[in-house]
């Protein structure tokens, strides 16, 4: 078992009717009535929560900020964070999914921040977020698990890129998780969420077995999880259930705890970034594009894990690299099942070359991918290629 440390100090209020605890929250964190609200199109609107959250919040000055992006954008945060210091603001509350808290924890860090946050993103030698505005959050989609966890990406599109950021800084101080918020959702975004779930979790799993062997089952049942309850949340985002599961699965994929001991993977990851970046599919849509690609393409050095993966998860048997193979191909069409097209073509007519510009950019960056630090920009080139 790999040495780790672990510290998750975001206090989750699970289930629903419990807004009416939202400003002894705020109040516990901090003393003073100012507060940003922010969040992102008119879906709050649309299902009442915004009148919701403001009318518990009577008590507060609140200062609206909409118009996070579903990617959320550098430019548009950088107005968020100029608001805060222009009206003397002390606490952040963000209502949405992933892309809006990703986005409040960027804003709460860039706020203090003497110098160009650019080159934080960038990580720039020197250039890190020293402290950030305290913040929770009121989730409306389970996906990322940003609202229990201290990352963030962030994406400047006139530029095509999408850049990571963190630290312990970011922990929402904490977090309203409502499953019947679910319910509001168009299936697009349901199926997204399972996805982006599944997906974090086979970054910190499909790697090589381990003795940790707590993880290897941690991760394993919120894959069969995901799988059991997908058809009935992605069919009736109302069965409170199959919600309540899908969002109890998403948080506990990327809350830290499967990354205990274990390598990591987050290969997919960083290329299905890239594809965002430059042609705006949906994060999650990405993963599903790339993550079997490269699967097939690093078979050999994943095949005892792929072969664990389809006897616990998918219940395999038989030739072990039959049941590795199977266990791609099983993976791709459970995606597929959600509506999930796993091409780059399915989404965009502008690829050619696409291949070559992702190679380029993570030679240029001299990144080092995969569990082993060891993808080639090769091997890279060829996952994207054959993904189209």
């Amino acid at each position: 078992m790999l040495n780790f440390e672990i510290n998750n100090p975001t206090h989750i209020i699970f289930g629903k009717d419990q807004l009416d605890k939202l400003p002894a929250y705020i109040s516990k964190f901090y003393p003073g009535k100012k507060i940003l609200l922010a969040y992102g199109g008119g879906s709050i609107e649309k299902t009442g929560l915004l009148e919701r959250v403001k009318a518990q919040l009577n008590d507060f000055e609140l200062v609206l900020f909409p118009g996070i992006e579903a990617n959320p954008q550098f430019t548009t945060l950088m107005k968020a964070a100029e608001l805060i210091r222009r009206e003397n603001i002390g606490f952040i509350l963000a209502v949405g999914g992933g892309s809006v808290i990703d986005g409040v924890k960027f804003i709460s860090g860039a706020v203090n921040y003497q110098g160009d946050p650019w080159d934080v993103l960038l990580r720039k030698p020197g250039c890190v977020f020293g402290d950030a505005l305290p913040f929770g959050t009121i989730l409306t989609i389970p996906a990322t698990g940003s609202e229990a966890n201290s990352g963030a990406v962030i994406s400047r599109s006139e530029i095509h890129e999408k850049r990571t950021m963190g630290g312990p800084q970011f922990f929402p101080k904490f977090s309203f998780l409502d499953p019947t918020v679910v319910a509001t959702l168009p299936k697009r975004q349901v199926a997204n969420g399972i996805v982006d779930a599944y997906m974090h979790t086979l970054e910190q799993y499909l790697t090589f077995p381990t003795d940790n062997l707590l993880q290897e089952r941690q991760a394993e049942a919120i894959l069969s999880t995901l799988i059991e309850i997908a058809p009935a949340v992605y069919e009736n985002p109302a069965n409170y259930t199959a919600a309540a599961n899908l969002m109890w699965c998403a948080i506990h994929a990327l809350n830290g705890n499967l990354r205990c001991g274990v390598p990591t993977d987050w290969a997919t990851h960083m290329i299905g970034h890239e594809l965002t970046a430059f042609f705006g599919i949906d994060h999650a849509r990405t993963l599903a594009i790339i993550a079997p690609r490269l699967y097939e393409a690093l078979f050999d050095k994943k095949k005892e894990k792929l072969v664990q993966y389809g006897k616990r998860v998918w219940q395999l048997s038989g030739d072990e690299t039959a049941i590795a193979q199977e266990a791609i191909a099983k993976t791709e069409a459970f995606f597929q099942s959600l509506g999930m097209e796993t091409r780059i073509s399915a989404y965009t007519d502008e690829f050619a070359g696409i291949e070559r510009k992702i190679r380029q950019r993570f030679e240029e960056r001299s990144w080092k991918l995969g569990e082993h630090k060891d993808l080639g920009y090769d091997e890279v080139e060829r996952i994207v290629k054959a993904a189209i």
